[in-house]
């Protein structure tokens, strides 16, 4: 945890504060006696002056957590057109505007304007974790103030502050315990627990000790199960852990590995584009360097910009992840924030909390032994007469006893009990049934073990000597080295009948045997980490419970512990050890949430796609720092705030279900975007080639801008294709360099095709007179290829005809295809430029597009051979620091 510094000695000085508040390290608070503590922070037991509270809270601030800092609404929505590809379009749209292409115009502002209107929406929409984590702390606390106990308003409180808590209240601030009497405290949002933590005023000692372990230390936000309590304020605000947590969620969200893709992508087309166009207008006006001709090169060249960007990529991709979210909600899973979609898809490391996570965060009986571990049935009969006639306050134990299995009780009268007390560690009721009385007691085993001197096994009662009293014990020992909360039972015949009994009364007991509790694992967790493991995710465990209970809950997955890494251990680690030890260990329990969150950075440093599934406060950071952040159906608002993806069922099966349709949402956009850069990259190769050696424009700017408005328009039917099965049973990643060969690969094969055609037509059909027909030719045989090869390209299946496209695409094609055809021969056509081909075209065209399919499919066949290996790569850690470890075991 480090140290806490609240202010500068100078500016407490200044504002009067009568002693400076000396910075304390957790270890110091800890471990501190009471009053040297209170002497530390300066004051005592009877609380601070209400002058001297105002002073430090003028000094130290109020004692709120971080607030996002709200720009105008304007702005914020304005911030959103800086992604390269936004400025692109934005650039086609007023290049479109110019040369007067009205629907290109439509389409590509419009594009534009959803999808930043979406990404605002959701950004906004983000911001609400952190309020909603504000409302959760409660609105005053018990304060002494001037010696006298007051309600003060939470953002009052101040370090050295003394506090008084019981059943039910919320923890205002940081604070250590003073006195304590029968406390119990619920802090399993905030550490993973899956139990209620016992707290008293004793130092602790030691270093580096796990937070789970500060058994005399309040958190802010946590609530008190049982018992009262004075404490004394030691952080308040941003320095407590709910407040750094807070901090963490009015932080911007680091991006996304969809969100780099997408930047990187349009990087690359800027790069392209700038390099094609600045060649083609250079060439062109020195070709032609009159007046109109250096203006028909440079419209032509935009023209060629605005051919190479893809228009409908923010359509597609939100058509593409809405249909996908669609799919996921019939299924009982909500997709919060779009594009998690695609990056589940691409998820390869998934961390996970325990505790309400993969387990119910409900404690159930799982064990009703003996001594020897074999199941007794009046083991549970007398635990369950304990618990059901006991009136004071019932543990999550009791009720867990009461919920295992419906007893008829009614034969059994209550008598009398003697209540559950911190010292004793028991309760004790007595019962009578046909006139017999039952004096029954239930606790920890060892102080059960205290007042037994007889243990029953098979029915048969025998003294208990001290080799049996030690089996007994590491029988305990071992049941709780397996995670297992663990109840010791023990009764005795009364042969005195009275109106009360009590402590005394405790002795000469029979031992019958243990009660052992668990939070049993989802019953759908099994079954899903087993799917996620087939699609080549793998799990590592982020908790912060113990390792004992981590590996029981383990065991009960069948999932194969690797290595167990603590958090203490993680402390004194270096990022360089840590990140070669994340590869290695798949559990690391008692860790904090800065601790989950540094291991999910290194994870992702290490070339990792990282999603993280939580369900408490404590995982609100880290949902937001992983690529993807899952929350369950049981987690607080917060998580579920702060997460992307949200399972409304208690089924953990969608997990893999989701990361398929990710996959296969990742595959239908990069469809669009492997067919279109090479494609549309091929046709203006060609027309730039084409410009060099022709007296005329091999086609006219408005034609371009038809042809790519059509392309693209066939396209739009691609969020319904079918994705091959091969293709989603590994993790796929955004890989421009991949891309950008892709491109280069086979837009040459569709530019080879289109100066076969451009020789065809001046040397067969003698165009070199005839630009229009020159001009139609092109227009058709490029329209024409490139929507065919789609069918070709879709698929890495060689023949292609072995993966079926979707009935829709294949109808858009075609009607794509058919209109190149007609058009020429329509008054739209003369608009247009175009003029009717004669009917020997037409057989040429069915050559060319035949030889080109034949080319396209065997030049695919060798690209996807020569980078088969790369493919199978789907990780490759930019770290080589996989080392074995000394703390993997």
């Amino acid at each position: 945890m480090g140290t806490a510094k609240y202010n500068n000695s100078e500016k407490a000085e200044n504002k009067g504060v009568t002693h400076v508040l000396p910075m304390l390290s957790a270890e110091e608070i800890l471990s501190l006696p009471a009053n040297e503590l209170l002497a530390r922070l300066n004051t005592s037991t009877t609380g601070l002056s209400s002058q001297e509270a105002e002073k430090r809270l003028e000094v130290y601030g109020r004692n709120e957590l971080a607030k996002k800092k709200k720009r105008a609404a304007i702005l914020e929505f304005l911030s959103r057109f800086k992604s390269p590809l936004v400025i692109i379009l934005m650039i086609a749209g007023a290049v479109s505007a110019a040369l007067g292409s009205i629907p290109s115009v439509i389409v590509i502002y419009t594009m534009v304007f959803l999808s930043v209107s979406l990404a605002h929406y959701q950004e906004t929409n983000a911001s609400k974790a952190a309020e909603l984590l504000r409302e959760k702390v409660a609105t005053s606390a018990t304060v002494l103030r001037d010696n006298v106990k007051q309600e003060i308003k939470l953002p009052l409180i101040v370090p050295g502050d003394i506090i008084y808590l019981s059943a039910g209240d919320i923890t205002p601030a940081d604070s250590r315990v003073i006195d304590a009497k029968d406390l119990f405290v619920n802090q399993s949002a905030l550490t993973g627990e899956s139990f209620p933590v016992e707290k008293t005023s004793a130092p602790v000692k030691g270093k580096e000790l796990a937070i789970t372990e500060w058994n005399n230390y309040f958190f802010m936000g946590t609530s008190i199960v049982s018992g009262t309590a004075t404490a004394v304020v030691v952080r308040t605000g941003g320095l407590t852990e709910y407040g750094k947590i807070a901090q963490r969620l009015v932080e911007k969200a680091p991006e996304t590995e969809f969100e780099k893709g997408i930047k990187e992508f349009g990087f690359l087309i800027m790069q392209v584009t700038f390099l094609l166009v600045l060649f083609v207008f250079m060439v062109n006006a020195l070709l032609h360097p009159d007046t109109n001709g250096i203006l028909q090169a440079l419209l032509f060249s935009v023209a060629l910009a605005v051919g190479l960007t893809p228009e409908l990529l923010p359509m597609i991709i939100t058509i593409n992840l809405s249909k996908g979210a669609m799919a996921m909600s019939k299924k009982g899973v909500i997709v919060k924030r779009l594009s998690s979609i695609e990056t589940f898809g691409s998820m390869n490391v998934l961390c996970t909390d325990k505790t309400g996570t993969l387990t119910e965060n409900q404690i159930k009986l799982i064990l009703h032994i003996d001594m020897q571990g074999n199941d007794d049935p009046k083991v549970l009969l007398y635990s369950f007469l304990n618990s059901h006639f006991q009136t004071g306050l019932k543990s999550p134990l009791d009720e867990a006893i009461l919920k295992h299995e419906e007893i008829d009780v009614a034969k059994f009268q209550k008598i009398d009990e003697v209540p559950f007390d911190f010292v004793r560690r028991r309760v004790s009721v007595v019962v009578e049934k046909g006139r017999q009385r039952f004096f029954i007691a239930k606790g920890a085993p060892e102080e059960i073990l205290k007042v037994c001197s007889y243990y029953e096994l098979e029915e048969l009662a025998s003294d208990l000597s001290e080799g049996t009293r030690k089996r007994i014990e590491q029988k305990y020992h071992d049941l709780s080295a397996e995670g297992l909360r663990v109840l010791g039972v023990a009764c005795k015949t009364l042969r005195e009948e009275k109106a009360v009994y009590s402590i005394n009364d405790e002795c000469d007991m029979t031992f019958l045997g243990f009660v052992a509790f668990l939070d049993p694992p989802k019953e759908t967790a099994k079954q899903s980490l087993q799917m996620l493991s087939k699609a080549g995710v793998e799990l590592k465990i982020l908790t912060g419970d113990n390792e004992f209970v981590t590996k029981k809950v383990c065991s009960e997955l069948g999932y194969e512990v690797k290595g167990v890494v603590l958090g203490n251990e993680i402390s004194k680690m270096s990022d360089e050890t840590l990140a070669a030890v994340v590869e290695e260990a798949n559990v690391f329990a008692r860790v904090t949430p800065a601790q989950k969150d540094r291991i999910i950075n290194l994870l992702k440093l290490n070339g990792h796609v990282v999603g993280f599934m939580g369900d408490g406060i404590n995982d609100a950071p880290s949902l937001r720092t992983s690529d993807v952040g899952v929350s369950v159906n049981n987690a607080v608002d917060v998580a579920r705030e702060s997460a992307d993806i949200i399972l409304l069922k208690n089924d953990l099966t969608v997990l893999g279900e989701g990361v398929l349709e990710g996959r296969k949402t990742f595959g239908n956009s990069m469809k669009y975007i492997m067919m279109g850069v090479s494609s549309n990259f091929g046709n203006m190769f060609s027309a730039a080639g084409g410009s060099v050696f022709l007296p005329f424009l091999p086609m006219l700017p408005i034609q371009i801008l038809l042809n790519n408005l059509l392309y693209d328009t066939s396209q739009t039917l691609m969020t319904t294709d079918n994705v091959d099965a091969e293709y989603i049973e590994k993790p796929k990643r955004w890989d421009i360099s991949f891309i950008r060969r892709f491109m280069i690969t086979l837009g040459p094969v569709s530019s080879l095709f289109d100066f076969a055609t451009f020789f065809t037509m001046l040397f067969v059909f003698n165009a070199w007179t005839n630009e229009p027909l020159f001009q139609t030719a092109w227009f058709i045989e490029s329209l024409c290829s490139q929507t065919l090869v789609v069918l070709i390209i879709r698929t890495r299946r060689v023949p292609f005809y072995k993966s079926k496209p979707s009935k829709y695409l294949t109808m858009m094609l075609l009607s794509v295809i058919s209109f190149a055809i007609i058009v020429p021969f329509t008054p739209v056509g003369a608009f247009f430029g175009f003029v009717p081909p004669p009917p020997a075209f037409f057989l040429a065209l069915v050559g060319i597009l035949g030889a080109y399919a034949l080319l396209a499919e065997g030049i695919k066949r060798w690209f996807y051979k020569r980078n088969a290996q790369r493919l199978e790569q789907v990780l490759v850690p930019t770290r080589k620091t996989i080392l074995s470890h000394k703390y993997l075991r």
